[in-house]
């Protein structure tokens, strides 16, 4: 049995698990049996890079922040050499792993899901196709008030000059 000293240890590191898991948008686990020292810290480099919290976990204290946050199904991969990528961009865990496994030449075996989240674009991209796609209609809209204008004779310049003056 463990001493209090150690236990308490324990139950802030999975309590401080259970904060990050709650807090982000993504995770990725990563299995990192067979990397060399050089690789592994090859591959914190590209996660501080990306935005990613990268660390090695033990299972135990991994099974117990998922099961804190109600992730319980995750028990299954919790075995062997463990690690956890986080990171709030949903797509930013699984691109920095995915392109990193494509550098180690066969190594890692990388899953499908994996490989098509790493195919989604970055966030900011993804917001920009939101918008414009919000956009679209209020475009259109405009230019079929401006074709409306100039067909009843207004010119859209004309049109827009006097608008202030009737105020």
């Amino acid at each position: 049995m463990p001493n209090a000293k150690v236990l308490s240890e324990k139950q802030a590191i999975v309590a401080e698990l259970t904060e990050k898991i709650q807090k982000a948008t993504a995770g990725v686990i990563v299995d990192y049996k067979g990397i060399t020292v050089e690789e592994d810290t090859a591959l914190r480099k590209e996660c501080r890079e990306g935005g990613v919290d990268y660390a090695v976990v033990k299972n135990t204290l991994l099974r117990f922040a998922f099961n804190n946050t109600g992730l319980n199904d995750l028990d299954d991969l919790l075995n062997g050499t463990t690690s956890l990528a986080l990171a709030d961009d949903p797509v930013a865990p699984a691109r920095v792993m995915a392109d990193y496994a494509k550098k180690l030449d066969g190594k890692v075996v990388s899953l499908e899901t994996v490989n098509a989240l790493a195919a989604i674009p970055a966030l900011p991209v993804l917001q920009a196709q939101v918008l414009g796609t919000m956009l679209a209609p209020i475009t259109g809209l405009a230019v079929v008030l401006k074709q409306i204008a100039e067909k009843n004779g207004a010119p859209a310049e004309e049109a827009a000059a006097e608008a202030p003056a009737a105020e």
